[in-house]
């Protein structure tokens, strides 16, 4: 299983759920695997507890590997680094992945995280891609390595018109690179659930037909906190009601296996 979490809207909060269902599904027992590629390295920090010079190149060393060239170029290799979670495992991000951006597109090399990934999953039972907020070389990339794509959704009108669009271009990409590439659901994020504008959006989307998953994610300082020690909701504090929130929801996501 190859789950990428995307929407080219920031402050959904993506990273958040992409490293906290992956924690979750190490914690179940998958050798699990997150693939870092925002610039960011918002989800290599909260897996890791490294920033700046620290962090291992990663994910930015393999994309230089596909631009080399020559008898003696190293090609195809990740490094891949241990978190202090038992299964869980990341592929780090820097910000030399803005600077690659360019010469990635000049050269054409959308299908190599792809091909990547295939070698990866035969080591790992559960891959998840984090993704900049934008549909850019990498998100791009990571949609058509994918074969799951789940989408975070703040309850905002804003949120709301950029769903639409975000829709549209996934099925496009699905059409043009990626037919086996499932829409898993929208996610529901930072829900408040006693205010009348959220429950008034997440209604009009399910009349709309949208795929909205029957499970939210309450909005909490707990997840502040989990930030801040570096340390995934499950391993933080695994009672607490939105770590509850997130097993139910790796269990609704596995069931459709």
């Amino acid at each position: 299983m190859r789950r990428v979490v995307f929407n080219q809207k920031g402050g959904v909060g993506k990273s958040s759920i992409a490293c906290n269902l992956a924690a979750v599904s190490a914690a179940e027992g998958y050798r699990t695997l997150l693939i870092d590629l925002d610039a960011q390295a918002n989800s290599t920090h909260y897996l890791t507890g490294l920033t700046g010079d620290d962090i291992p190149v990663g994910i930015a060393d393999f994309f230089k590997q596909t631009l080399a060239s020559g008898p003696f170029a190293k090609k195809g290799k990740v490094d891949i680094y241990e978190t202090p979670f038992d299964n869980l495992h990341v592929v780090t991000a820097t910000a030399e992945l803005a600077e690659l951006q360019p010469k990635l597109e000049q050269k054409h090399k959308i299908n190599k995280l792809r091909k990547l990934l295939e070698e990866l999953a035969e080591d790992y039972d559960r891959i998840y891609l984090d993704t900049p907020p934008a549909l850019n070389f990498y998100t791009v990339s990571a949609l058509i390595a994918a074969d799951r794509v789940l989408i975070p959704f703040d309850c905002d009108s804003f949120s709301r018109q950029a769903l639409y669009g975000l829709m549209q271009e996934i099925e496009e990409l699905k059409e043009d690179h990626n037919e086996d590439l499932e829409v898993e659901g929208i996610v529901v994020n930072q829900f408040q659930p006693r205010a009348a504008l959220p429950q008034q959006l997440l209604d009009e989307l399910i009349a709309e037909g949208l795929p909205v998953l029957p499970v939210n994610l309450m909005s909490s300082v707990k997840m502040r906190e989990s930030h801040q020690a570096c340390k995934p909701l499950i391993f933080l504090d695994p009672r607490h009601k939105l770590s509850q929130q997130f097993l139910e929801l790796h269990q609704l996501l596995e069931s459709g296996e």
